[in-house]
């Protein structure tokens, strides 16, 4: 139910290509469906390889701009509905 981004705005994390990524509920069951392990990325400090083996990497190249990295988190709860009987 939670939705995440995140973004360094200057276009590059780390020695990765990627700039970052959004992931949702369904990222880890696609990796898995790649015979990814999700938690093996994460020890390995590796998340870009896994990310962009499911979709979810962000690649901008260089933005020439630094201002922040940004990270977004939406929470997708169901709405109830409503009834008018």
């Amino acid at each position: 139910g939670l939705l995440v981004a995140s973004l360094a705005t200057d276009g590059g994390d780390g020695q990765s290509p990627g700039a970052g990524a959004i992931v949702d509920g369904t990222t880890v069951a696609r990796g898995e469906a790649l015979g990814l392990d999700a938690h093996a990325a994460l020890a390995d400090n590796d998340s870009y390889t896994y990310l962009s083996a499911t979709g979810d990497a962000i690649v901008t190249g260089p933005t020439g701009t630094n201002v922040n990295d940004i990270m977004l988190i939406m929470s997708l709860g169901q709405a109830e509905a409503v009834s008018n009987s």
